[in-house]
């Protein structure tokens, strides 16, 4: 079994094509065919269904791609760690966050890292919490800002802060007059629903079945930029993470009581690895805007963190 084989089928499993597999890899299309099924007669498995037009994982594949992934991203991260003896000059990170996060805080923290160390090639994956633990687990990601708990023996996680959730409203809504609101209070108030795999729509759910109803839904399934506009044309309301409700933007942030709801954020990251250097210092560019509260500038007057990360 060959590095370059390995490289191929997580190609070729990843863009479920092997054309496209080999224009992203710059290489001969009939180079990763043959090498795959090098691969798989060493293996006495067949890893792909070939179908007109695409391709898909057999069960010995999905049984073979996060080995796969690991075993690279361990050699990716033996490569980087050697390039990092050359003071951060060159190398590669791939780090992961929850749209929110990409909203609001990791640009500016993405900005000072790329300027500090720009011969390091960034990869962003940007997803909901669980599809984000479980890249990490497979080796896709080396770091991830996720939502505790994180309930995974591989991962190892540091809280960075806890942020209040709130409900934002179109400017022109009812509820937009209002201070705050009670989770009962969200009883027949239709909802712009997030999709499966945010910690937000599970959050959401438990507050709403723990005072006793299932919330209406406006419409369901939406990532977060698509959520925030749909409350916005005023087809919903949205419990949301207060830093992505800008002041002076198109919707207003009603703040939630009895009971509050929050959110932590933390890092996580492989627990069988150290995370390396240009990890950590990726984490501390974040950490310093955090402490800094330079982010927070934009938020609605009254909204802040809860705990701030010193406590």
């Amino acid at each position: 079994m060959e590095i370059h084989q390995l490289r191929y089928f997580v190609a070729v499993a990843e863009q479920r094509h092997f054309t496209r597999a080999a224009r992203d890899l710059a290489v001969a299309q009939p180079s990763i065919s043959k090498q795959i099924r090098l691969l798989e007669e060493e293996l006495g498995a067949v890893l792909f269904h070939r179908m007109r037009g695409n391709v898909a994982l057999t069960p010995a594949g999905e049984t073979l791609l996060p080995w796969a992934r690991r075993v690279l991203s361990d050699l990716d991260t033996a490569v980087d760690e050697v390039h990092e003896l050359a003071g951060l000059r060159r190398g590669r990170l791939s780090v992961g966050a929850t749209p929110s996060l990409t909203t609001a805080i990791l640009p500016a923290a993405l900005a000072r890292f790329r300027a500090a160390y720009p011969g390091i090639d960034l990869k962003l994956q940007e997803a909901g919490s669980r599809d984000l633990v479980r890249e990490l687990d497979e080796g896709a990601l080396d770091l991830a800002l996720v939502i505790l708990p994180v309930r995974h023996r591989s991962l190892v996680t540091e809280p960075l802060l806890r942020e209040e959730l709130v409900v934002a409203v179109a400017l022109e809504h009812p509820l937009a007059a209002r201070a705050s609101v009670t989770i009962s209070e969200l009883r027949d108030v239709p909802l712009v629903m997030f999709r499966e795999g945010y910690d937000l729509r599970e959050t959401t759910l438990a507050a709403c079945a723990a005072a006793g109803f299932h919330p209406r839904f406006a419409v369901e399934g939406g990532e977060m930029d698509g959520v925030l506009r749909m409350a916005a044309a005023g087809i919903g309301v949205a419990v949301v993470p207060s830093m992505v409700v800008t002041h002076g933007g198109a919707l207003h942030a009603v703040r939630i009581s009895r009971p509050s709801l929050g959110r932590t954020v933390a890092f996580a990251h492989r627990k069988d690895r150290r995370p390396s250097r240009a990890a950590s210092e990726l984490m501390e560019s974040v950490t310093t805007l955090v402490r800094g509260r330079e982010w927070l500038a934009g938020m609605p007057a009254g909204l802040e963190l809860i705990t701030s990360p010193e406590g």
